[in-house]
C-alpha cells in the first residue's frame, strides 16, 4: 500500500510542477514578440511535415494493398 501512496505522491508533484511552470510574463511596454510577420517561418516546417505524413499514408496504402493481393 505505501509503494501506491509513493506513485500518487510523486503523481500529484508532477502534476503541481507542470501546471505553474509558466513563462513570467513580458515587461511592460513591450510589443509583441517578433513583427512583422514574415519574422516567423512556419510553412517550411509544416510543408515537409504533410508531406512526410501523405508519403507514410501511401506506403501503409500501398503495403495493405500488396498484402491483400498476397493473400489471394
Amino acid at each position: 500500500m505505501s509503494f501506491k501512496k509513493h506513485i500518487l505522491t510523486v503523481f500529484l508533484v508532477i502534476i503541481n510542477l507542470i501546471a505553474f511552470a509558466a513563462a513570467p510574463p513580458p515587461p511592460p511596454g513591450a510589443g509583441p514578440g517578433c513583427w512583422p510577420p514574415p519574422c516567423m517561418p512556419i510553412d517550411g516546417g509544416i510543408t515537409l511535415l504533410m508531406a512526410a505524413g501523405a508519403a507514410y499514408g501511401a506506403k501503409k496504402i500501398y503495403d495493405s494493398r500488396k498484402k491483400t493481393e498476397a493473400d489471394q
